[in-house]
């Protein structure tokens, strides 16, 4: 679309995402205003001497009269979140509850329903199981559902289906009422795990359960578990199964479909979905909706269908995010559009939107693939310089950048940065590193990645040795070539590939 037209040189030399550094560069086709109402920056200033005498006075009593008045409170919270904390450690845990039989029966509901909430919001499932235990034996404990629905979908998203279960009969024994939303989060528990059999014995249970029938967030929680494994026939029957039954999708139910379908690059049956979506009245298209649909469209190198989408929905009132703007710059950044890319970036910068960790991402590896390490390692030290931390992704844009242009050097400055700043490596980042090395053909160095991966404790992959295969091929080192051709088949014969769910 015309909107995004950019600047005659595709990176500009100079640019920032924060506001108000530079001034900004006036395009020739401005981006629309998709952003209404929003007002200018104003700073208010005050009158520095306009009571401000009598204000701190006043603050300052206040401040000593409620110290005084919860001395005695902060000093019991802090005598029982240390209580908790002494229970909790594994090695002192026999001797702590011998000693302390009485005082961890008596600690403050607050101090331990906090550590529990920050326990589950972590997902740290081993150590929330253990508070919740200790919460049992308070002498004011009474069962509680929502603290049990909290716990389960907690074990879900981690994974742990047995001990989800196991909880929900726990629930059932201790009296709680199990209503759709506890029937639910144990769905999702089994869903998440593929247990897809469990799940439909649970949903009709469900059915023939009183007050306990399946809705959309049921059959939604079903439908996102199947699209990610790409089983769309079984999506089709539970939609089927979901109009028999008069439960209509939602805004959410649509936007699984349409990422999911479009991810799968299946253009024909997202378009039906969001056509289905935009007819209907109670159901309304969202930046979540818009996101999906752009990413779908870009993903696939569709650029003018994206363009075209986005201006649909800038017209239905709905405003990007930074996420919408991350998925236009690297979808203009995979396919070549440097101008229209620098034009978004100019936009981000008029319109104040904070460049993000993914942002920077985009922006290093777009740059890199063109060639460009000038203006890559600017980006690179304007990251640093605004206190975001590069990541492992960061890392592999540099490193292929310089691989790409023969800079062995360079990599291992990538190396020494990222031992020094303490970034978490993986078997992804040495797959990199071994591929540019191989490309270079650094066979020293890309023999010696391997000893660097277990001193980290990462294992090489089928992606490591099938490109150190390559690599030592194209190099005519045969026998290196053979070496690892049976280090991969042992590899292989010891990990059985995963199964492939076969797309309907």
């Amino acid at each position: 679309m015309a909107s995004f037209s950019g600047p005659s040189n595709p990176f500009p030399l100079v640019f920032n995402c924060q506001p108000g550094n530079h001034p900004v560069t006036h395009l020739a086709a401005p981006i629309p205003a998709l952003i209404h109402n929003r007002n200018p920056l104003v700073t208010h200033q005050r009158d520095a001497g306009d009571g401000v005498a009598p204000q701190r006075r006043t603050s300052i009593t206040r401040t000593l009269e409620e110290d005084a008045r919860g001395k005695d409170e902060i000093n019991r919270k802090v005598a029982s979140q240390r209580a908790i904390s002494i229970i909790m450690r594994r090695e002192a845990m026999k001797a702590v509850f011998e000693k302390k039989k009485g005082s961890s029966k008596k600690l403050l509901p607050n101090d331990i329903l906090e550590a529990l909430h920050e326990r589950i919001t972590a997902l740290r499932w081993e150590s929330a199981l253990k508070i919740f235990e200790l919460l049992r034996e308070q002498l004011w404990y009474k069962p509680n559902a929502g603290v049990y629905i909290k716990l389960i979908v907690m074990l879900g998203k981690c994974k742990q289906p047995e001990k989800a279960q196991s909880l929900f009969q726990m629930m059932i024994d201790e009296g709680c009422a199990v209503n759709q939303e506890a029937y639910t989060a144990l769905l999702s528990a089994y869903s998440r795990t593929a247990l897809f059999n469990d799940a439909f014995s649970l949903l009709e249970e469900m059915k023939n359960t009183p007050n306990c029938q399946p809705d959309v967030f049921t059959y939604t929680v079903l439908i996102k578990s199947y699209l990610q494994v790409y089983d769309f026939g079984k999506v089709r029957v539970l939609l089927s199964e979901m109009e028999i039954e008069g439960i209509k999708p939602n805004t959410v139910t649509y936007n699984i479909l349409i990422d999911a379908y479009g991810k799968a690059k299946r253009f024909t049956e997202m378009e039906s979905v969001l056509v289905e979506m935009l007819q209907r009245r109670d159901c309304s298209p969202d930046e979540w909706t818009m996101n999906s649909s752009l990413r779908a469209y870009g993903g696939s190198g569709q650029i003018e269908m994206m363009e075209s989408c986005y201006e649909k929905f800038q017209c239905a009132g709905i405003e990007p995010t930074i996420k919408t703007f991350n998925i236009l710059l690297d979808s203009y950044g995979k396919t070549g559009n440097y101008d229209k890319m620098s034009a978004v970036m100019e936009y981000m910068q008029k319109y104040h939107f904070s460049w993000t960790r993914v942002t920077y991402n985009i922006i290093i590896d777009a740059f890199g693939k063109a060639g460009d390490l000038k203006q890559m390692e600017y980006v690179f030290r304007l990251m640093q310089s605004e206190r975001i931390k590069p990541d492992r992704v960061t890392l592999c844009s540099l490193v292929r950048a310089y691989g790409q242009a023969g800079n062995a050097e360079k990599i291992g400055g990538v190396l020494k940065f990222a031992d020094n700043a303490e970034v978490t490596l993986d078997t992804v980042f040495f797959n990199c590193l071994v591929d540019a090395y191989g490309m270079m053909e650094c066979f020293p160095e890309m023999k010696e990645v391997l000893e660097l991966m277990q001193s980290k404790g990462c294992k090489p992959d089928r992606v490591t040795y099938r490109t150190m295969i390559k690599a030592y091929s194209i190099g005519g080192m045969t026998s290196k070539a053979k070496e690892f051709k049976n280090q991969l088949a042992s590899l292989e014969e010891n990990q059985p590939g995963r199964k492939m769910f076969k797309v309907k």
